[in-house]
This record gives structure tokens, sequence and C-alpha cells, in this order.
């Protein structure tokens, strides 16, 4: 039998009010992917087997170029959410921060390299 109260028990272990915000945004991320990956999947598909040229022509398309940051974005964000809550539940103590750091580093280079990618296609640098 222990002599600590209900509260100290529980006391940091409770509710950040952060978890609403960030299914919301993993759903809606995941939303947005689905929407579009497929646009990705079909200009893959109808790029299959042309020369870099032709390629590189499509991709640098602004509107296509835009919808492929889009996906680079939603994509890193997804991931970044996806992996702290892994994070937030399997690590501890300093571990935890470090590895939080670590996730939010490699999305953000994740995307800017993938943008930069497209941004050079896309104004032909």
């Amino acid at each position: 039998m222990s002599m600590r109260t209900p509260l100290s028990r529980v006391r940091g272990l409770g509710s950040a009010r952060e978890g609403t915000g960030h299914f919301w945004v993993q759903r809606l991320t995941g939303l947005a992917l689905a929407v579009l990956t497929t646009a990705f999947i079909v200009l893959i598909v109808a790029l299959a087997g042309r020369p870099y040229p032709d390629v590189a022509r499509v991709l640098g398309n602004p509107f296509v170029a835009l919808l492929m940051i889009l996906m680079v974005g939603a994509g890193a964000w997804h991931m970044k959410i996806g992996m702290q809550v892994i994070i937030e539940d399997y690590l501890h103590g300093h571990a935890k921060l470090i590895a939080q750091i670590a996730n939010s580093f490699f999305s953000v280079a994740v995307a800017v390299a993938s943008a930069l990618a497209l941004l050079k296609l896309s104004f032909g640098v």
C-alpha cells in the first residue's frame, strides 16, 4: 500500500493538452498525402521510360513542382508527427529529448533538400 496521493502518482504523466492537435494534424496530413501521392503515382507512371530532359521539363512545370513540394512538405510533417508519437511512447529522459531534436532536424532536412531539388528543376538551374 502506497502512502502517495493519487495526484502525486500521476503528476508529470498527465495530458500535455497537445494530443487532439496531433491527432488532427496527423489525419489531415494523411488525407493530403493520399491525394498528393495519387497524383505522384500517376505522374511517375506517365513519365516511366521517358528520357531525362522530358522528365525534367515536366517536373519543371510550376504546377507539377508545386504539387510535388506540397507532397514533400506534407510527408515530412506527417513523418515528424508519427515519429514524435513513437519517441514519446518509448523513450525517456535525455534520450527522449535528443531523439525529438534529431527528429525535428531530420524532418526539416528532408523537406528542404527535396524542395530545393524540385526548385532547381523548376528554375532550370
